[in-house]
């Protein structure tokens, strides 16, 4: 039986101003009506019913995602008293899901992906479930576009390969992290590498035996749970008081033995800086996406504009910004800078004068 476990923790700092500590990225509508939590919850739902849909979040948004998903079972929502990485959280959830249901198959995604071509990705998900039943860790890799030094990358066997529920399946030979850009072009020319998309699928009981070989830590804390009630806060507060900081990638996948990937292209975009919703969003003739009231423009292109605010803007002789308002911060940068915004947010995390603003 399929179940869906859902990251929502994060705190998407590339995306301030717009991402705050109290609404992070995952929460906001930045594609239509709905969030990016919403939209990757309803994605799912078109195969795995929402009883079976677990979100892993900070205990400070279980009320956010109690608001925008109010037919989740509250049962559902475990809020992390912690934030300790990926792999506690998965660990957590594989013990949690192993109580409800020993032949849990899990789905995990985290909340803040896009993806266009959604009945190809669940079919997609379908051939990587169908693997997993073999006791073995399945991920989906994302046929690259380019030479992008922001996503690690994962090796495949290139003499490996089998047909799964119409789909490839090739045995993986490697996680590397995020490249530099020479050894990502190298990586685009040897032609075996896809992109680490952050999906994975296996039994509970699977990866819980990668936690017993690789991460013992961890382990203890599963077995533990085993006897607990998982829903109780002092159980979860134990659990990640015990576990140690780690990924899934670090902790388990570049460790692991059988792994297998299956390739993937169905329009995915890990939204990850405003340069990635600038590329995603409709664009006017000057190449302005533009989610303002009032603007005018002066040889002006290639631009994303957002604000909230009723004030004119206008843009004279500037190409390729992100001049985003909020009613406590205004940013203006280069879109080719913009993971650089991440480096802001440091700086002011460290001064009390300044945390406000974030």
């Amino acid at each position: 039986m399929l179940h869906a476990v859902i990251m929502a923790g994060g705190s998407g700092t590339r995306f301030w101003p717009k991402s705050t500590r109290e609404t992070p990225k995952q929460f906001l509508n930045l594609f239509g009506d709905k969030t990016m939590l919403q939209m990757t919850a309803d994605r799912i739902r078109k195969r795995i019913p929402v009883e079976q849909i677990l979100v892993i979040t900070n205990d400070r948004y279980i009320g956010l995602v109690e608001q925008q998903l109010p037919d989740l079972p509250g049962e559902n929502i475990v809020g992390e008293p912690v934030a300790k990485n990926t792999a506690p959280c998965i660990a957590f959830a594989a013990g949690l899901l192993r109580q409800r249901d020993p032949d849990a198959t899990m789905v995990v995604l985290p909340a803040d992906h896009y993806i266009r071509q959604e009945q190809r990705f669940i079919s997609i998900l379908e051939a990587a479930a169908a693997k997993a039943e073999e006791d073995c860790l399945v991920t989906i890799g994302i046929q690259p576009e380019r030479a992008e030094t922001g996503y690690g990358y994962i090796e495949f066997d290139s003499d490996s390969g089998e047909t799964v529920n119409g789909h490839d399946v090739r045995k993986v030979n490697k996680f590397t992290e995020k490249p530099n850009k020479q050894k990502a072009r190298e990586f685009i020319s040897a032609g075996n590498y896809l992109w680490n998309s952050g999906m994975f699928v296996w039994k509970a009981t699977t990866i819980i035996e990668q936690f017993q070989a690789f991460q013992p830590e961890i382990y203890t804390q599963l077995k533990k749970l085993a006897t607990a009630n998982p829903n109780s806060p002092d159980t979860l507060r134990r659990f990640y008081e015990h576990c140690p900081s780690v990924s899934i990638d670090y902790g388990i996948m570049e460790h692991a033995k059988s792994v297998f990937v299956v390739p993937g292209e169905f329009g995915w975009n890990d939204v990850g800086s405003w340069t990635a919703l600038y590329e995603l969003r409709d664009k006017d003739e000057h190449g302005n996406v533009v989610q303002t009231q009032h603007l005018k423009t002066e040889q002006a292109s290639n631009n994303l504009v957002q604000t909230q605010s009723d004030k004119m803007i206008a843009l004279v002789g500037v190409e390729n910004l992100a001049i985003v308002e909020t009613d406590k911060a205004i940013l203006i940068c280069n879109l080719d800078k913009a993971q650089g915004v991440k480096k802001i947010v440091t700086a002011l995390e460290e001064s009390e004068e300044t945390k406000s603003f974030l």
